[in-house]
């Protein structure tokens, strides 16, 4: 398909682009994640993805273009050492489990060890909890997952749901937004970074049928 140089010349045309890594344990739902932020569509049935995936989406932030490039990684172990080279040009990371598995969920540690042994310093790290529309078959709590987000300096913990379209364009939109801060925040260099006073605390989110939407640990 040919594309006229206008066409071409407006997909170009952008203020950041980020290129984000999606990784977590098999079948934890990362490639609905991704098709729901790019398309709005949720599919019942998706295979298995095999090494990497790879979809684009603009997003509009406070009059900035924003080009999200976000890489859908294999949780197998057999496709480690393919998406592990996708680690060192990523902005950013976001780790996906499980909340129904509790398994999903102890081979975080295990990830952002892998990020911070392949990643660049100082990549941003998100974590969320998917499937949060089977809360009655949940095995992860969200007190559990706060204190692990605490624990390592991850910037946000969200629970979604691309089956029932809970919080996915948050997830992307409020890392777009710590991306432009950081990036903004490393124009003026980088005592003007050390001199300002940054909040360590993550940001949470919650979905359920009796939960708040948002807490604070």
């Amino acid at each position: 398909m040919q594309f006229s140089s206008s066409a071409r010349a407006a997909d170009e045309n952008f203020d950041y682009l980020f290129k984000i890594i999606l990784i977590g344990d098999s079948n934890v739902g990362k490639t609905c994640v991704v098709q729901h932020f790019k398309s709005g569509v949720y599919t019942e049935t998706q295979q298995n993805t095999i090494g990497v995936d790879f979809t684009v989406r603009s997003l509009d932030i406070d009059g900035k273009k924003v080009k999200m490039q976000v890489w859908d990684t294999a949780g197998q172990e057999r496709f480690r050492t393919i998406t592990q080279s996708y680690y060192r040009s990523a902005h950013a990371a976001i780790i996906a489990y499980d909340l129904t598995r509790w398994s999903t969920f102890e081979s975080i540690p295990h990830w952002i060890h892998e990020i911070e042994k392949y990643g660049a310093a100082n990549l941003v790290i998100m974590l969320i909890g998917n499937k949060c529309d089977l809360w009655e078959k949940r095995h992860v709590l969200f007190e559990d997952a706060c204190t692990l987000a605490e624990k390592y300096g991850l910037l946000a913990v969200l629970e979604t749901s691309a089956k029932e379209s809970k919080n996915i364009d948050e997830v992307f939109v409020l890392m777009a937004k710590e991306l432009i801060a950081r990036n903004s925040l490393h124009l003026y260099g980088e005592s003007a970074l050390n001199g300002l006073p940054r909040d360590s605390s993550p940001v949470l989110m919650t979905q359920g049928p009796s939960e708040k939407t948002h807490c604070t640990c």
